[in-house]
């Protein structure tokens, strides 16, 4: 049962302010690579459930979200905690996606 938060631009802030670390997938359902690496992030929501939030944005449903954060690339997954970027990666590189969540988990 995947734990994938789906936030928009009425519930981002709210959502990644009260979560001391979370996982933000930027992502639009046109963008192959970003659909090759769902099942990826889906995996990790299970995985560190309890202790690693995990959201996806739809860029097109949240212009102003993907805007804010200067969204220029998906996919693009940010690292939070308790609201700051902490890390980055662009592109379908599960592995390093891996890496991020791990650093979020500790």
């Amino acid at each position: 049962m995947s734990q994938v938060l789906h936030l928009d631009d009425t519930n981002f802030a709210t959502t990644v302010n009260s979560s001391p670390a979370i996982l933000v997938d930027f992502w639009a359902g046109w963008c192959g690579p970003c659909r090759a690496l769902g099942p990826t992030i889906e995996a990790l929501s299970d995985e560190y459930a309890g202790r690693v939030a995990v959201a996806k944005v739809d860029v097109d449903k949240a212009p102003a979200t993907a805007s804010k954060w200067r969204i220029q690339s998906i996919p693009a997954i940010i690292a939070l905690r308790n609201g700051v970027e902490v890390g980055r990666v662009v592109g379908n590189a599960p592995a390093k996606v891996k890496e991020l969540i791990e650093s979020l988990a500790q």
